[in-house]
């Protein structure tokens, strides 16, 4: 098995229970304190957190890598992208 197939999250952050839009505002505050090409996993619930986080986490420049639907939450896997020096 290759490294690259591997998603191992560097941090997890859960927000269930937690409303949009504070999700997605506690989501890229902690991914702006992660080192560049850090992975984050993001613990979300369904309805509007799930169909709102990840677009906006998209348009703001973040790469997200893989949903995962865990029957009672979401698993988001986002990549913090690497900035050119």
């Amino acid at each position: 098995m290759s490294i690259s197939s591997l998603l191992v999250p560097d941090a997890q952050l859960d927000l269930r229970g937690t409303p949009c839009p504070i999700n997605f505002v506690k989501t890229k505050l902690r991914l702006e304190q992660m080192p560049d090409g850090s992975l984050l996993e993001v613990w979300l619930d369904g309805g509007e957190p799930i169909e709102q986080v990840p677009d906006s986490l998209t348009m703001a420049g973040f790469q997200v890598e893989k949903i995962t639907d865990c029957a009672d939450y979401f698993s988001l896997l986002v990549r913090r992208p690497v900035t050119a020096a």
